[in-house]
């Protein structure tokens, strides 16, 4: 069930908030040296300004490929390069991108939710063969549902409280 929040967050730190943040650019991959490197193993993302991204890329020969990952990426970002320097500005979002965006993360939020039952489900039928099989009590088994009921419960609001905050960010000028 950890995992599942775990994943749901790394998936809303690639969403744009409409601040720079260095996450923004972790799971765009770049072409190089005849494979796809993370970004961050081709160069070291700063942010300058709030609304800056800058890579300084250590090999100036993976600029235009650098370049090149962002603008395919699907964020939205125009890079420009300044030598070895690639400058990310972050553009003010649209209120239409920001609904886009907040649909997205509710995506995300439903995905964790789904995968936190699927666990619940795998303890609830295995809590049911060890009663079958006669390994615990009846009373254990009612006693092991309720806890696995209330960690559900407490993972599924993890998961809302993330999405409630993810969208504040986004719903934010």
């Amino acid at each position: 069930m950890e995992g599942a929040v775990d994943v749901l967050h790394r998936e809303f730190s690639g969403l744009r908030t409409g601040r720079a943040n260095t996450s923004l650019l972790e799971n765009v991959t770049v072409n190089a040296y005849g494979s796809e490197m993370p970004m961050n193993q081709v160069g070291t993302i700063n942010v300058p300004e709030p609304r800056m991204l800058t890579i300084q890329v250590w090999d100036k020969g993976l600029v235009q490929s650098v370049e090149k990952a962002i603008l395919e990426s699907g964020l939205g970002l125009n890079p420009a390069s300044d030598g070895q320097l690639v400058r990310v500005p972050i553009p003010q979002l649209t209120e239409e991108r920001r609904i886009e965006l907040s649909k997205v993360a509710g995506k995300y939020a439903e995905d964790a939710r789904i995968a936190v039952r699927n666990v619940r489900r795998h303890a609830m039928d295995e809590l049911k063969r060890e009663e079958k099989d006669g390994e615990i009590s009846e009373d254990a088994h009612h006693e092991f549902h309720d806890v696995i009921q209330d960690l559900t419960n407490a993972y599924v609001k993890k998961i809302d409280e993330a999405l409630a905050t993810k969208e504040t960010d986004i719903k934010q000028v």
